[in-house]
């Protein structure tokens, strides 16, 4: 389901099915997962009834392969032009604001060489470094070419038809080139692009960028770093494929691991490649698609799938790694490529101020930490989840269930503050109430848990009511029960702060 669904206080998600395999005549049903974003408050938010109008939601999915954005645009077109192996194409060169809202071309001599061999350029206002530069079988969502496929905003078809229907703010300038990288001339049959007004605010806005295209190769041992991005952005559209090393074998088993501003534990973590684009039971029967996401291939492999990110988009304010494993863990011969698609902007407005190290007596004086009630303080050596969950760390966990406290240091013309907590997640339901300068500021709550790899790195969001104008923030930190019965179980390791900065 891509229904937004928000809620005030809290969720929970049931299955009648067992989730655990896929023999339904045992009562089994397969497996779940669900992405969600927080916030630092409930403000302007209203709890998802199911009585809510969504029927122009639906009219757009059902829509699908037409641009869903409606308005009077200028369409710059171009006839047939034959590329020379090595030559560029200039096809839109707008020296003024604007909104590119739709790209759409015909490869007149299709086939499936194409999706690599011709590479898309894009510059936004004069800027030195293309801001999307990638073969255009990523652009349009497919770099295989057996079936068509079409999602809501890009799309693609075994007889040369591609478009992209991402809204595309510029400024100053907008250039968008084609090159052939093949050793042949390539023949261009149409092209349209659809220039709309800029009504964006430049200063809260980001550009529609690409990550470094990720060649296609194996790492051996570890998971394919498809994109590692710097800046203050949103992640709208991932795209991979992935190659086995003989056909039908199952490649899809490896994890989608996102991991935002820095955060050793994955914020996004699928259970397999193909959940990660909502279908399950790996890749038999190519192509799949939904207006959000599918794939296309070969049954098993290759295969080539897209993720469109659109209600359920992946805010960054430092960094973002996206990266996707080889087999279960690491253990295949597998070679991907991929590219990450979003809008973004070079700052980094995610500033780190100030953290506190559990294992060292400095540490904890200068930021006067205290902890009070039943404590008890260990050394912990386990893993992350994640690439890294087979190298051990080691560390000090301080256990308790009366209360914390201690002083961070922020930025006082910050924009709210986020804490990062490292702690031991053996045991589920972690929950305490956060007091900052003896004001409420919410609850924390970990569902999580991990018996094996035990280290977690979560976070808390304090609004900018509670910490604007202030260098200084005394938090309490005052463990409690989620639920009737439940043990306490909160503790600490370290914590980072951070502060949102424009």
């Amino acid at each position: 389901s891509f229904v937004p669904m928000p809620f005030r206080n809290g969720c929970r998600i049931t299955s009648s099915v067992k989730l655990e395999g896929p023999h339904r005549d045992k009562g089994q049903g397969g497996w779940g997962h669900v992405v969600y974003h927080s916030y630092p408050t409930a403000q302007g938010i209203e709890t998802f009834t199911g009585k809510e109008d969504y029927s122009s939601l639906v009219r757009q999915w059902k829509q699908t392969g037409v641009d869903p954005k409606i308005g009077k645009d200028r369409m710059f077109r171009m006839s047939e032009k034959k590329l020379a192996s090595g030559e560029s194409l200039s096809i839109i060169d707008v020296h003024e604001g604007g909104v590119i809202n739709s790209l759409k071309l015909y490869m007149a001599d299709m086939n499936p060489d194409r999706l690599q061999d011709v590479w898309i350029r894009v510059k936004w206002d004069n800027h030195e470094e293309e801001d999307v530069l990638c073969p255009i079988g990523c652009f349009f969502g497919n770099s295989l070419g057996y079936n068509n496929t079409r999602y809501l905003l890009m799309g693609a078809t075994t007889d040369g038809w591609f478009y992209n229907y991402f809204p595309m703010p510029f400024w100053e300038r907008a250039h968008v080139m084609l090159e052939n990288r093949s050793g042949e001339t390539v023949t261009l049959g149409f092209v349209e692009v659809g220039v709309g007004e800029n009504s964006y605010d430049r200063e809260y806005s980001g550009y529609f960028r690409s990550s470094d295209y990720y060649t296609r190769k194996h790492t051996p041992g570890a998971d394919s770093p498809i994109a590692s991005i710097k800046g203050t952005g949103k992640m709208v559209a991932a795209h991979v494929t992935c190659y086995g090393e003989r056909p039908h074998i199952i490649t899809c088993e490896g994890d989608v691991r996102i991991h935002i501003d820095g955060i050793k534990t994955p914020q996004v973590e699928s259970d397999g490649s193909e959940s990660y684009i909502c279908y399950g039971w790996g890749f038999p029967t190519p192509a799949e698609c939904n207006p959000s996401g599918g794939y296309d291939g070969l049954s098993d492999n290759p295969w080539s799938m897209t993720r469109l990110c659109l209600g359920d988009s992946y805010p960054f304010y430092s960094q973002l790694d996206f990266n996707i494993e080889s087999g279960e863990s690491n253990n295949q011969y597998l070679e991907h490529l991929g590219i990450v698609f979003y809008y973004g902007q070079d700052k980094v407005s995610l500033v780190k101020t100030d953290s506190i190290d559990m294992a060292s007596k400095k540490s904890l004086k200068r930021h006067k930490y205290k902890v009070e009630g039943d404590v008890s303080v260990e050394m912990l050596t386990s893993c992350f989840e994640g690439d890294a969950d087979d190298v051990e760390v080691t560390a000090m966990v301080h256990k308790f269930t009366g209360e914390s406290s201690f002083r961070v240091k922020v930025l006082s013309n910050n924009h709210g503050v986020r804490l990062r907590r490292c702690s031991d997640q053996e045991l589920p339901r972690q929950c305490a109430r956060v007091w900052v300068d003896g004001q409420d500021a919410g609850v924390w709550y970990l569902a999580d848990s991990n018996p094996y790899k035990r280290w977690i790195e979560d976070e808390f969001e304090i609004p900018e009511s509670l910490t604007r104008d202030k260098s200084v923030l005394n938090i309490r930190i005052v463990p409690e029960s989620r639920e009737e019965g439940c043990p306490v179980s909160w503790n600490e390791a370290a914590y980072e702060v951070f502060c949102y900065m424009e």
